[in-house]
């Protein structure tokens, strides 16, 4: 396996607590050892972590069941801010900062919510610092009240995760996460350490799946819907979350969370637990989905300067490049590039709405804060994001 530069991590309830009561501290200081590592190798790590609503429960003293939703509302407000000193303390002597980022499904549901959010996860991992990213269960009621149940896992397209009604804790939360910052891989980390045919916790028979090409009827149906004491995630949801990592091009390992140095060897290509393969390539799917713009009429009509610069000289489309405007399309939406001819010669996601490219036509990129009062970047459509059609 190719080296991983980001990966997602997820880490249930179940594992931070030993499936007790309390944060073990000591799993936790063993999984910011492991991320740190990544770290120093190279990788860039986001951490997706359930433990919000256990901190809270130790915190108050409180045993045995509380399933209303506005207990654990409450709990999740003690407990946050609790879990988040825990690993502020535990990655502060390897030198990592953590980042507290609380998400629900509408902040990525919404189209400008989802682009802010990537901009910040992204910019928050190439800075050095660790996201670490929960559900904001004060607000986030569904979230806590569902046990699962069957996601829309649609097409392979990159904005799948807008469509995806997020069922069940952080499990689904992770793939969107690994989906929204183009991550290489994708580990969820569980006490039960992957898919076996049969439950092993109640079938002495049940043999571990090493590796899964396609999740079908069969493999759906092999998963239970329990969870841990603790959490709320059962491995139903953990399989629907790999049908919409895989379905976008990103690799996911279900793996046992107490595993000696499992990150760190997962990582470097070993076998442990569980892993799907992607249903397509990363660069397949992203390509797919900028490609939709061909059958669009959104489109940006560029002079002959910038069209040569897209086509021969692997520069970004530049605001000073665009002469004219054509549909409608928000920003991050896939359109069309038009040279002057007339001939539609990419594809690309664009980095302002169709309102604010017509404003800042043919500016330079210095005057787009002016022009607009704010500025997204220098690129209307980066390269990173344009695609070349066949004979541009």
């Amino acid at each position: 396996m190719e080296k991983v530069g980001r990966l997602v991590v997820k880490v249930g309830t179940g594992v931070l607590t030993g499936d007790s009561s309390d944060l073990d501290e000591g799993r936790m200081a063993d999984l910011a050892r492991q991320i740190a590592a990544l770290r120093a190798g190279g990788t860039q790590v986001l951490l997706v972590s359930s433990g919000a609503i256990a901190a809270g429960r130790a915190r108050l003293s409180l045993r045995g069941p509380r399933g209303d939703i506005p207990s654990k509302q409450m709990l999740a407000a003690v407990g946050q801010h609790l879990l988040m000193l825990t690993y502020d303390r535990l990655f502060e002597p390897h030198g990592v900062t953590v980042a507290q980022t609380l998400l629900t499904k509408a902040d990525l549901r919404d189209r400008q919510g989802y682009l802010n959010a990537r901009t910040t996860l992204i910019g928050l991992a190439e800075h050095g610092v660790l996201p670490v990213i929960n559900e904001n269960d004060v607000v986030a009621v569904d979230e806590i009240h569902l046990r699962g149940g069957g996601a829309a896992a649609g097409a392979a397209e990159a904005d799948l995760v807008l469509r995806l009604r997020l069922r069940g804790d952080n499990d689904n939360l992770a793939a969107m996460v690994a989906n929204l910052v183009d991550a290489g891989l994708l580990v969820n980390l569980t006490n039960t350490g992957g898919l076996y045919t049969g439950d092993p916790r109640r079938d002495a028979t049940a043999r571990l799946i090493p590796e899964v090409a396609q999740i079908n009827a069969c493999i759906e149906g092999l998963a239970g819907g329990a969870g841990t004491r603790q959490g709320t995630g059962g491995m139903r949801t953990k399989i629907e979350a790999a049908k919409l990592a895989t379905a976008s091009g990103i690799a996911v390992v279900i793996a046992p969370g107490a595993e000696p140095d499992v990150l760190i060897r997962l990582a470097a290509g070993e076998a442990i637990g569980t892993r799907f393969r992607p249903a397509v390539s990363r660069r397949e799917a992203r390509k797919r989905w900028i490609l939709s713009a061909i059958a669009g009429r959104a489109a940006l009509h560029v002079d002959a300067g910038a069209a040569e610069a897209v086509r021969h000289g692997g520069r970004s489309l530049l605001a000073a490049g665009v002469r004219d405007v054509s549909g409608r399309f928000g920003r991050g939406d896939p359109v069309g590039i038009v040279g002057p001819d007339g001939e539609r010669i990419a594809c690309g996601l664009v980095g302002y709405d169709a309102h604010d490219v017509r404003r800042i036509a043919g500016h330079h990129s210095q005057e787009i804060a002016e022009v607009l009062g704010r500025s997204y970047g220098e690129e209307v459509v980066h390269r990173n994001n344009l695609v070349l059609l066949d004979g541009a």
